[in-house]
């Protein structure tokens, strides 16, 4: 059995549409079954992570998948576009409505994909980029030597002041003066505060240099009015469609009408072939979604719900870093509670609570990460994110017949508030 949890026993009205992969490949409907099993009996916490609606399922798992659609809307390189082209309009539409922007691109297959295209319609090989270092929350494409862009950028990283955690803008303008970066890149995996993006505009005005947002994380929340928008500032904005904004997996690309044409042909035929219509077709619903008064009310939730459980997790003897949160995530260290990231993350998820670790600013070890999206999309509230914040205590502070008691109450938990 390549699954050791459980099948569910009824399948979910929402997820109705597996009884057809159960009866015609068993093989995979026991994997498929199995980690709908694990979502629903366990807490996910992990912070780039969350549940979306079973309207953007189906329309993930329409026939649009079918389709070929190299190209843009009116300009395809296959026939038989008039409908898909429809639907990408619509999540055009849709994303610049609620964003405030001029143009959208909702092809990117990632946010990777998202900040690739953007560096290659702005840069060129060899220049200059300033962005957080990976050692204090930066990302993967903001110059690690594993990914493109740290062997074909020059890349100047930027951290955090030592006491408090916080950006120090004094010293990123201090690195932008001096080494006049062709980009300045403002945006993290794991920092919990909100990024001053007038501050940053100013920065790289200062120095001649374009300004990349890339808002992966908080693009849920910004939708919902729940954190600030960096497009008023920022020359481009780089973003995932899940994560807190509840959308498929993928990217998307928010630009002024100036720069639209080169972020388009940046994505396609630059860096990204055919566009993945069913995926696109889901964003679209679910930034229609995001437009709601609903959504905007689940966001302010998100917050509202991370900062109860940071200040849980400080009671119960974690290290927060920032001293708390303004978003989705929280990054602490657990070495008060004697244990380092990695372990804590093992127990945590033998006790069913699942998140990440991150590297944490001028530690020696690493932290954990976590987030409250998934759980807020479950109906979870402020009395849930402290009991939560009580089981991670007594899953690390306890031996192993307490993480048995730990995981049953968490399943419990979990079963209370199912995500569909």
């Amino acid at each position: 059995m390549p699954v050791s949890t459980p099948a569910p026993a009824r399948i979910p009205d929402a997820l109705a549409g597996l009884d057809v992969l159960r009866r015609q490949d068993p093989e995979i409907a026991e994997v498929v079954l199995g980690e709908t099993a694990r979502q629903a009996d366990c807490l996910q916490l992990i912070a780039a992570e969350n549940f979306t609606s079973p309207a953007v399922l189906a329309a993930l798992g329409s026939p649009l998948a079918n389709k070929y659609a190299e190209g843009y809307p009116g300009a395809r390189h296959h026939g038989g576009c008039e409908l898909v082209d429809a639907a990408e309009r619509i999540a055009i539409d849709r994303a610049t409505a609620l964003f405030g922007a001029d143009h959208a691109n909702v092809q990117p297959h990632s946010g990777s994909s998202a900040v690739l295209a953007a560096y290659a319609a702005l840069l060129r090989p060899g220049d200059t980029v300033l962005a957080m270092g990976l050692a204090f929350g930066g990302h993967l494409t903001h110059g690690s030597p594993a990914n493109f862009s740290g062997r074909w950028f020059t890349f100047v990283p930027y951290g955090v002041d030592a006491e408090s955690g916080l950006l120090d803008y004094e010293h990123i303008l201090r690195l932008a003066r001096e080494h006049r970066p062709k980009a300045v890149v403002c945006g993290s995996i794991s920092y919990p505060r909100h990024p001053d993006y007038a501050v940053f505009r100013e920065i790289a005005d200062e120095v001649g240099a374009y300004l990349i947002a890339d808002a992966a994380h908080p693009m849920g929340l910004i939708a919902g009015g729940a954190a600030p928008s960096p497009v008023p500032h920022a020359d481009v904005v780089c973003a995932t469609t899940h994560k807190v904004l509840r959308g498929p997996r993928g990217g998307m690309i928010l630009c002024g009408s100036h720069l639209a044409e080169r972020i388009d042909r940046a994505v396609f035929p630059f860096t990204q072939g055919g566009a993945q219509m069913h995926t696109i077709a889901a964003k679209a619903v679910a930034f229609g979604e995001a437009a709601t008064a609903r959504f905007a009310g689940y966001a302010h939730q998100v917050v509202a719900n991370a900062r109860v459980l940071a200040e849980g997790l400080e009671a119960e003897g974690f290290a927060v870093t920032t001293g708390g949160t303004d978003t989705h995530l929280i990054t602490a260290d657990p070495a008060p509670l004697g244990v380092d990231g990695r372990t804590a993350r093992g127990r945590l998820a033998a006790a069913g609570m699942v998140l990440d670790t991150c590297a944490l600013p001028y530690g020696d070890g690493r932290g954990i990460r976590l987030g409250t999206a998934a759980v807020t999309t479950q109906g979870m509230g402020p009395a849930e994110m402290a009991r939560i914040a009580v089981l991670f205590g007594t899953a690390l502070g306890t031996g192993s017949d307490d993480i048995h008691r730990v995981r049953e109450e968490v399943r419990d938990l979990a079963r209370r508030f199912p995500p569909y």
